[in-house]
């Protein structure tokens, strides 16, 4: 075969790949309904499906480890915790570049449905839940117009009302995000050096913070 068929194949293959759509679709009611979307191809991963149960094994004898052991395995599994100025500076270093990487895309990334009820629940505190409705009700006027723009989002429906009776909030409603492989491609692209920056500037000032090692022995 001629390699100009070759790559002629090789290139209709990629652009089919980028135009893929992938995504997920959740349904939030009484319980929790989770599917990924890749093309045609639908699976429903919450709820799972249920197993047979396996056969237990005897437990394997562990060796005995000292408590520096323990707590250095600890540390490695512990996961990072971030503080809510690390989660705003991340934001205000993010937004900016997603924000352009979003709009080169021309709405490679679609939203639908977006059938989503909030109901507040202000039985133990009504000033507090109908402050929140207010807040609730700002943020969803004020940032559609700017995710409409950026997004594909077709015939949004958000709902929000406070009950006075009920002391639980409580969201139903559908809502699915499906993106094309190549837009993710390029958003990540858009992204990944100001997220590096972040990130290498994080682990900097973590090592600032790190406490000094405790000296071990006897005092004279």
């Amino acid at each position: 075969m001629d390699w100009r068929w070759i790559l002629g194949v090789l290139i209709l293959l990629i652009a089919l790949l980028c135009w893929t759509r992938v995504g997920v679709l959740v349904t939030l009611g009484d319980t929790l309904r989770v599917e990924v979307k890749a093309g045609w191809l639908r699976f429903q991963v919450v709820p799972g499906k249920k197993r047979r149960p396996r056969k237990k094994k005897p437990p394997k004898k562990e060796k005995a480890s000292s408590g520096a052991d323990r707590a250095e395995g600890e540390k490695r599994r512990a996961f990072p915790k971030f503080s809510l100025g690390e989660i705003w500076d991340a934001v205000q270093t993010l937004a900016p570049p997603l924000k352009r990487a979003l709009g080169r895309t021309r709405r490679g990334v679609r939203i639908a449905p977006l059938r989503l009820s909030l109901i507040l629940g202000g039985q133990e505190d009504p000033a507090a839940a109908a402050k929140l409705y207010g807040e609730l009700n700002a943020a969803v006027w004020s940032g559609m117009p700017v995710l409409e723009q950026l997004l594909d989002i077709r015939d949004p429906r958000i709902h929000t009302e406070v009950d006075f009776e009920a002391d639980k909030n409580r969201m139903e409603g559908t809502l699915g995000i499906t993106i094309r492989i190549g837009t993710a491609f390029a958003v990540g692209l858009g992204i990944a050096v100001p997220a590096l920056r972040w990130l290498l500037r994080y682990i900097k000032q973590h090592r600032k913070k790190k406490p000094a090692p405790e000296k071990s022995g006897a005092a004279a």
